[in-house]
C-alpha cells in the first residue's frame, strides 16, 4: 500500500465516490486548488466491509468510525477489526448517537430506525466502554456533540421521515447547513451550551493499550 496520510473506507461504491468528490474539494493539495483543508496530504479512498477490513494488523495510529456501529448487526466484531489494525497506543475515535435524543425518535416514528441501512440499536454509554474495554482500548475522553441536530431529527420524525419538503424541514436544514458552512459564533456557543443537555452524539476517544 502506498504511504498515505489517510485512508476513507465504505461499503458502497456510489459512497465512495462521493467521498473522493468531498475530499477533493477540501484538499488544497488536489488539483484545482480551492480546498479548505490546508496540509491534508495523500489520501485514498477504498471499498470494504468494516467487519472484514482490508488492512494488516497494527497499521494505523488512528481510527475513526464516526456514527457507523449502530447500523452494523455485528457491532463486536467491527470494534474487533477496529482494534486489529490500530498500533498499540493509537487512539479509536467513536461517535453513536446519544441514547436520550436517540429514544425520542424511536418514539416519534418506527419508521427512522425500521428501514434499510437505519439504526439497529441505540447505545448506553456503559455498553460501548465495556465492548471496548474487551478489546484492548481504554476511554481517555469523552463528550457530547450535535445538539442542533437533535431537534432537527424530531422534527422529521413529528412531520414525517421522508417529507423533505416539510417547510420547517426545510427551513431547519438550511439553518443546519448554514451553520456548518460559516460556523457563525452564535449558534457555536449556542450549540456549545446544549450539547451536555440534548447533544445528539456520544463521542469516545479509547487509546489501545494491548493487542486483542
Amino acid at each position: 500500500m502506498p504511504s498515505v496520510t489517510g485512508i476513507a473506507l465504505d461499503l458502497g461504491m456510489d459512497e465512495v465516490r462521493a467521498t473522493v468528490d468531498a475530499i477533493m474539494l477540501m484538499d488544497t493539495t488536489s488539483p484545482g486548488d480551492g480546498g479548505s483543508v490546508a496540509g491534508a496530504g495523500p489520501w485514498m479512498a477504498v471499498q470494504g466491509d468494516t467487519l472484514r477490513l482490508p488492512f494488516a494488523d497494527r497499521s494505523f495510529d488512528c481510527v475513526i468510525a464516526s456514527e457507523v456501529l449502530e447500523h452494523l448487526q455485528d457491532d463486536r466484531a467491527a470494534i474487533a477489526e477496529m482494534s486489529r489494525v490500530l498500533r498499540t497506543d493509537g487512539v479509536l475515535a467513536l461517535s453513536v448517537p446519544r441514547y436520550a435524543p436517540e429514544a425520542v425518535c424511536w418514539a416519534l416514528s418506527r419508521e427512522y430506525h425500521s428501514n434499510d441501512g437505519g439504526h439497529i440499536r441505540i447505545y448506553r454509554e456503559r455498553t460501548l466502554r465495556r465492548r471496548l474495554a474487551d478489546h484492548g482500548c481504554r476511554i481517555f475522553a469523552r463528550h457530547h456533540a450535535h445538539a442542533l441536530h437533535a431537534p432537527f431529527w424530531w422534527l422529521r420524525c413529528l412531520v414525517g421521515i421522508r417529507n423533505e419538503d416539510s417547510p420547517p424541514v426545510r427551513w431547519y436544514h438550511h439553518l443546519l447547513v448554514w451553520d456548518m458552512v460559516r460556523g457563525h459564533w452564535s449558534t457555536r456557543l449556542l450549540e456549545r451550551a446544549l450539547n451536555p443537555v440534548i447533544g445528539k452524539s456520544l463521542v469516545l476517544y479509547a487509546r489501545k493499550v494491548e493487542s486483542a
